[in-house]
């Protein structure tokens, strides 16, 4: 991209009514932030940063220091699935899309511009739109990315975007200036399979409830009849699964036992909790038909489009930590993918996010370091819009805290001002990663309680539109 199409902005931004939670103004103006990490929060921040007049130092430790999850170099790459959840606007992901939509989110731009169909949600080519990130991010004259590794939090403005999988230096860093334990859990990615060597004699393609608007549908759906289903639940519980490694044994030691993300479970965990948790999970067949039997499948297993050219699929909600010959033998017992070609295994990997109703404010701000910012899964937000929402509002209020200017708190009746209060405000007790969703914006105050779940979502996106533009309308000049 060239340079010059880029319009950088001044930092323009005025509070009219300051967050009472914004530190005194006793920081002197600076232009040159330090942002750790080149995920979707580090890219999105450093745009947002970069945008409204700071130089920006972004360090990505990729390729010469690999996570483990992470398969190239590019920022932003998405680690597990390729869906940024639904575009429905009476969706809580759909009303998160409408506010970043109003905040001007760059990485949303490059969702939309690297969708592939999904029926009613937002799939991208994944290296599209990695490519295009970093692209974008690296074109920018006031950014400059760096491919290091950072040990040690800078004494400097910073915002940390590490990821769930910070580095263990960085990590001890962290613990050293919170005194605070991390929290850890678990979480696992899908296998992704070759298009043609899917048996589409078998398999067919539709979208729940014809959503897609395509007579065929943007899915693939293996189905079951319900010996297929037992047998298929039977193998997967029996099947050997990879052992921790050292460093993830040593964190399990500190945790309550089985751990994991109850929003990113493994197939398998699943499975164990009852022969029929599955078909009513992830391998529910509502709203399908078989068009090859007229019938409604006993379960089913959905893939989704996972690159632009349409050659590759992920299977959806099937995260795993099976060892990879067990995954073959056992996923070879779907209807439809016996002669399946893998093209990436599902694996289970260490995510790290802090204590943060401890350590953060809800400007995204640490509690004892006013030029120090979280964004992103670290803070305990979970999902990719999500974290790009946390590194938008991160890297917007550090602009504004360096150029002496009061900090953005969003209204909680906003998704993305509701994400921030919880991770702010929540019992450490149970505290685990949160994704959008309604259960936690304020109730609506409704004279008839009897209001449809579509329509109450329709409301609620309808209020956090309202309140995002007063609250933008007051609070920017």
């Amino acid at each position: 991209m060239n340079t010059t199409q880029i319009q950088v902005s001044p930092p323009v931004f005025h509070i009219l009514h300051p967050s009472p939670h914004s530190p005194p103004d006793t920081i002197a103006p600076m232009q040159t932030l330090t942002i750790i990490g080149g995920g979707l929060a580090g890219s999105e921040a450093a745009w947002q940063a970069a945008q409204h007049g700071l130089q920006v130092n972004l360090y990505e430790m990729r390729p010469s220091h690999p996570t483990g999850a992470h398969l190239g170099a590019d920022l932003a790459e998405l680690v597990c699935s390729n869906s940024l959840g639904s575009n429905l606007p009476d969706r809580a992901s759909g009303v998160l899309k409408n506010e970043l939509r109003a905040l001007h989110s760059m990485l949303l731009e490059c969702a939309q511009a690297s969708a592939l169909p999904a029926g009613a949600a937002l799939a991208v080519d994944r290296e599209s739109f990695a490519r295009l990130v970093t692209e974008r991010v690296q074109s920018h004259p006031n950014i400059k990315v760096i491919r290091e590794e950072v040990q040690a939090i800078p004494e400097t403005p910073v915002i940390v975007a590490s990821g769930p999988l910070t580095s263990e230096s960085l990590s001890q860093s962290i613990a050293r200036l919170s005194g605070e334990e991390h929290l850890f859990f678990f979480d696992a990615i899908a296998p992704i399979v070759r298009a043609d060597s899917i048996d589409m004699q078998v398999a067919f393609r539709a979208s729940r409830y014809d959503q897609s608007g395509d007579d065929e549908g943007d899915y693939i759906n293996c189905p079951f009849n319900k010996e297929q289903y037992y047998v298929f639940v039977n193998a997967l519980k029996e099947a050997e699964r990879i052992e921790l490694r050292s460093f993830e044994e040593a964190i399990r030691s500190g945790v309550k036992a089985g751990q994991f993300f109850e929003g990113c479970l493994p197939v398998e965990i699943i499975a164990s909790r009852g022969e029929d948790s599955l078909a009513f999970g992830p391998m529910r067949p509502v709203g399908l038909r078989n068009p090859h039997t007229g019938k409604r499948p006993y379960a089913v297993v959905q893939l989704r489009q996972d690159n632009l050219a349409g050659s590759l699929y992920n299977l959806v909600g099937f995260q795993t930590n099976l060892k990879f010959p067990e995954q073959k033998r056992v996923f070879h017992l779907i209807p439809g993918l016996q002669n399946a070609e893998f093209e990436r295994f599902g694996q289970m990997h260490r995510n790290t996010f802090i204590a943060s109703p401890k350590l953060l404010r809800p400007t995204l701000q640490h509690i004892t370091r006013a030029d120090l910012f979280f964004a992103g899964q670290i803070t305990g937000v979970e999902g990719y819009m999500g974290n790009i929402a946390t590194g938008l509002l991160a890297g917007l209020n550090a602009a504004r805290l360096l150029a002496g200017q009061p900090l953005l708190e969003l209204p909680r009746e906003t998704m993305l001002g509701s994400l921030c209060h919880y991770i702010t405000h929540a019992s450490l007790k149970d505290f685990q990663p949160m994704k959008a969703n309604f259960g936690i914006l304020p109730p609506l105050e409704l004279e008839d309680k009897r209001i449809g779940k579509r329509e109450r979502g329709g409301l609620y996106a309808d209020r956090s539109a309202n309140v995002l533009t007063r609250y933008l309308s007051l609070a920017v000049e």
